[in-house]
């Protein structure tokens, strides 16, 4: 989004995957304080177990594995690369009217179980953009392309060939 609202002539075809237009809200911002500050403190891991894995997946038999892949990336990246998302994050613009003007075309997928971009948001995106097309993993949360490789792949695919 942001690279369409920077330069719209450079992208052909848009492809958003369970993903927020939104700017964020307060209570948000101020719970992403929180954590970041456990964070610096030394509590990623803790973090990452307790308020954000849980989050992130449907309940699928990959589940467990997915969220230790997750943990592994988390603490493999490290404390600042948490921060640094957590500040692109809570810092984002709307981009709402980003999407509004946008004319190409885009597919919009996400997970059917995805709390922290629900399926709302990505109908929200859907009818905000000219030519879109909306889809959404059945058995997926918010990292389609993890719970649901094949078929998240197939779909991009799809939208791709068309």
């Amino acid at each position: 989004m942001e690279i369409v609202n920077q330069a719209p002539e450079r992208v052909a075809r848009l492809a958003l995957l369970d993903t927020n237009p939104l700017a964020e809200r307060e209570e948000i911002k101020a719970r992403r304080a929180d954590q970041m500050n456990a964070v610096r403190g030394g509590e990623l891991a803790r973090i990452m177990r307790d308020e954000m894995k849980p989050n992130y997946l449907a309940q699928t038999d990959r589940r467990g594995a997915i969220l230790d892949l997750c943990m592994e990336m988390a603490l493999t990246l490290g404390d600042q690369v948490f921060i640094n998302q957590s500040l692109a994050l809570r810092d984002r613009e709307d981009r709402r009217q980003t999407l509004r003007s946008y004319a190409g075309p885009c597919l919009v997928l996400c997970g059917r179980h995805d709390v922290l971009c629900p399926v709302e948001r990505h109908e929200l995106m859907h009818e905000l953009l000219e030519d879109s097309e909306l889809r959404i993993i059945e058995a997926a949360g918010h990292l389609t392309t993890l719970e649901q490789p094949d078929e998240t792949t197939a779909q991009i695919r799809e939208w791709l060939a068309r």
